[in-house]
C-alpha cells in the first residue's frame, strides 16, 4: 500500500515511540511533533493509516494502536538448523549449526518460548508419512507420546522415525516397508517431536 510522505513520517514516529517509550503517542503529541494546526489533522492521518492497513486501532482507547508490521514480526521466530538427520538407517551424526529458518509460530500453534529446532531430512524411510528426502523437519523439544514422529538417539546413532510402544517397551518404526523396525539394545532417547515440515519445490 502506497503512503504519502507525511503518512510514512507519522507511521515511523509511532513505531519509534512504541519502541523507545513503550506507548503509542497521543494525538496531541503527534500534533506537536509535526506542527499540525489541530489534533484533527493527527486523527485524520491515523485514520488514513488504519484504512491502508498500516495500523490497528482499538475503539474507545486513544493509545490502543499497534503497527501491523510489528504485530506480524512478533509471530516470527528464527529457528536454528542443526545439520541433518537420517530418515533411513540410523547413523552417527554430529549436530552442526547451519544457520536459521524463520517460521510463523502462531500458524504452527507454538508458543514463542517453546524450544524448537530444525534438521534436514536425508533418506526415504518416512515416505509413507509424506516426509521426503530434502525436507526440513521442524521439531519441538518436549515429552513425546507414542505414535509421534521423533528425532531420536538410539544406541548412539540418530534417526527420524515413528515412536512405537508395545508391551511397555518403546522402539522406532519406519514408514517404508523396505526399512526394519529399530529396537534399542541399551538406549533410546527422544531429542525432538516433529511439528512441521518445510519443503522446497523441485521440478
Amino acid at each position: 500500500m502506497i503512503l504519502t510522505q507525511r503518512q510514512q513520517e507519522v507511521l515511523d514516529y509511532i513505531s519509534h515511540m512504541q519502541a523507545t517509550a513503550g506507548v503509542m503517542p497521543s494525538t496531541r503529541e503527534i500534533q506537536e511533533h509535526f506542527g499540525f494546526a489541530s489534533q484533527t489533522a493527527a486523527v485524520n492521518h491515523l485514520r488514513a493509516l488504519e484504512k491502508k492497513g498500516m495500523i490497528q486501532r482499538q475503539p474507545g482507547k486513544a493509545r490502543a494502536v499497534a503497527v501491523v508490521s510489528q504485530l506480524r514480526r512478533e509471530r516470527i521466530v528464527d529457528v536454528p538448523v542443526y545439520g541433518s538427520i537420517a530418515a533411513g538407517f540410523a547413523e552417527t551424526t554430529d549436530q552442526q549449526d547451519e544457520g536459521t529458518v524463520s517460521i510463523d509460530v502462531a500458524t504452527l500453534g507454538l508458543g514463542r518460548n517453546k524450544r524448537v529446532f530444525a534438521l534436514k531430512v536425508r533418506g526415504d524411510s518416512m515416505i509413507g508419512a509424506a516426509i521426503n528426502d530434502g525436507d526440513l523437519a521442524i521439531l519441538e523439544n518436549r515429552e513425546p507420546q507414542a505414535g509421534a514422529i521423533v528425532a531420536a538417539l538410539i544406541d548412539g546413532e540418530t534417526t527420524l522415525k515413528r515412536l512405537v510402544q508395545q508391551r511397555g517397551r518403546y522402539y522406532l518404526r519406519a514408514e517404508n516397508p523396505n526399512f526394519p523396525d529399530l529396537m534399542p539394545m541399551a538406549e533410546l532417547s527422544v531429542q525432538g517431536v516433529l511439528v512441521a515440515l518445510i519443503r522446497k519445490y523441485r521440478n
